[in-house]
């Protein structure tokens, strides 16, 4: 009977043991799923943040800029910066000679409401001469004589409003102009020229989307109330 006990006292603790290494084995694949099922899930989310970040850095980057506002006075051929409404910045300018209008060929400067759709130029030298929006690597100074490229950079406009809708594909800028001495009279084709350093100033401080006015009306009545 002792034997008998001790046979049966044997298989108890093989059983036991076949017991013990069963739940081990099932810790071990529960521990391994649960691991596994975390590192998918730290993977999935890891993923999905980069391309929420991506998003939301595109957005950020494309976002219209919604402080600036230009505003320009023809017959006063000035320009005045503004941030918030406040006026930051007061430039000379030139538009068109033959005055304010948006027919094709017709070398005028558009009127009314505009936004910055490109800005073309960051970084380049002041007098940088520009041919179809491409640097050509020659630099002008200011009133080189016979000389009338665009230069330095280009603030290429869209036109907002049934009277300027053909500004875009007109290839309305505002723009660097080495013929500083014009500045302040209308003198262009239909551009609106400044000074380099003046246009890098502003090329700097505004971004797409910023809203330009060219009107025919005196500076100050263009001023938000």
């Amino acid at each position: 009977m002792k034997a008998g006990r001790l046979t049966i006292t044997a298989g108890n603790v093989v059983l036991a043991r076949r017991n013990w290494h069963t739940r081990q084995y099932r810790h071990m694949l529960l521990v391994l799923f649960i691991s596994g099922a975390d590192m998918i899930f730290r993977y999935v989310f890891l993923i999905l943040l980069g391309v929420c970040l991506s998003a939301c850095q595109n957005l950020s980057g494309n976002a219209p800029d919604t402080r600036h506002q230009i505003l320009i006075s023809v017959p006063e051929q000035r320009m005045l910066l503004l941030e918030k409404g406040k006026v930051i910045g007061e430039y000379k300018i030139s538009t068109a000679k033959r005055g304010i209008g948006d027919m094709p060929d017709s070398y005028m400067t558009p009127g009314g409401k505009m936004e910055i759709a490109q800005k073309i130029g960051d970084g380049l030298p002041a007098g940088s001469v520009m041919k179809d929006r491409v640097p050509t690597g020659e630099i002008v100074g200011p009133d080189a004589p016979g000389r009338d490229p665009v230069v330095t950079r280009i603030l290429w406009l869209k036109g907002l409003e049934a009277s300027n809708q053909n500004a875009y594909s007109r290839f309305i800028y505002i723009h660097g102009t080495p013929q500083e001495s014009l500045l302040g009279q209308p003198a262009s084709y239909g551009c609106i020229r400044m000074r380099s350093a003046d246009i890098i100033d502003v090329f700097a401080k505004v971004g797409t989307g910023t809203i330009v006015r060219v009107e025919d009306l005196p500076i100050q009545r263009m001023l938000p109330e």
